[in-house]
């Protein structure tokens, strides 16, 4: 299985990049993962504008890797879910990709496009936190589809 996470962040090292990597590591006995920040200047541009223009810069940033996959997006308005229903999810799929938008969260317009759009809790979060949650519980996904005991 491939797994896309494809987010709208600036490409920096940052603290948490050793446990994406741990975590990533985990997950490789089940699936390939690839992340994808992207940040362009049209991005930056509209976070000056207003937060209307930032959803649409995220849309055409995000709009090219639409389909080809199972497409999931994270919005806090999304269907909150728990491990097991996360699980199921990826149950007998070959590419997921998952979306992480902007500080302005999703047009309604590239959410309608995704196959669901689900929340990882009320708490608002960091997307730097947010990746590390996702990480953590795709792993914890195919822990529950294998059997394995991790998730209890």
């Amino acid at each position: 299985m491939n797994i896309d996470i494809i987010s709208i962040a600036k490409k920096e090292k940052t603290l948490y990049d050793p446990l994406y990597k741990d975590l990533i590591k985990m997950i490789s006995r089940f699936a390939k993962v690839d992340e994808n920040e992207l940040f362009p200047k049209d991005v930056a541009k509209a976070h000056i504008v207003s937060p209307e223009a930032s959803q649409l810069s995220y849309t055409r940033a995000l709009e090219p890797y639409l389909g080809g996959g199972f497409c999931i997006s994270l919005d806090p308005n999304g269907k909150l879910i728990d491990s097991f229903e996360f699980s199921k999810l990826l149950n007998d799929k070959m590419s997921v990709k998952f979306f992480i938008g902007g500080a302005y969260g999703f047009e309604k317009s590239f959410l309608r496009k995704s196959d669901i759009v689900i929340s990882l809790g009320n708490l608002t979060m960091s997307h730097k936190i947010a990746k590390v949650v996702l990480l953590e519980q795709i792993y914890r996904a195919f822990s529950i589809l294998s059997n394995h005991p991790y998730h209890k």
